[in-house]
């Protein structure tokens, strides 16, 4: 069975959502964080050994590059570009949202991570 295809993505930059609508009617509302930290990134999927990806509760997304027919390349605020969104991912992610979110919130207890973003001080010594 094939996965439905993507027909409208909508970015809800205030909100930081993701707003996805699929040919079979599925409509996903996926926040950027959740999208951020599972990345389907060689840099963060480290070979089937995902890295905790920590601090990333107000990144947003700058914009949404198309690939073909079948995936999106999403640029994130913090600077990271790279993976590939395919249409199956994200119906995966919206599918499985919930079940995604508290696994990474598990991961996050049991690392003592956190998603509440870095403080940048930049301190000028005189």
């Amino acid at each position: 069975m094939s996965s439905p295809n993507v027909t409208n993505l909508k970015l809800k930059r205030k909100s930081k959502l993701l707003e996805v609508t699929f040919d079979n009617g599925d409509v996903f509302n996926i926040t950027c964080e959740m999208l951020r930290v599972n990345s389907p990134s060689a840099e963060v999927q480290r070979h089937g050994n995902p890295i905790l990806v920590t601090h990333k509760k107000a990144v947003n997304i700058t914009a949404i590059e198309p690939v073909g027919n079948y995936a999106v390349k999403i640029i994130f605020d913090d600077g990271h570009d790279a993976g590939l969104f395919s249409w199956k991912l994200l119906h995966e992610f919206g599918t499985h949202q919930v079940e995604i979110w508290e696994r990474y919130l598990a991961r996050l207890r049991a690392e003592k991570g956190s998603r509440e973003p870095l403080i940048d001080m930049n301190i000028k010594y005189s």
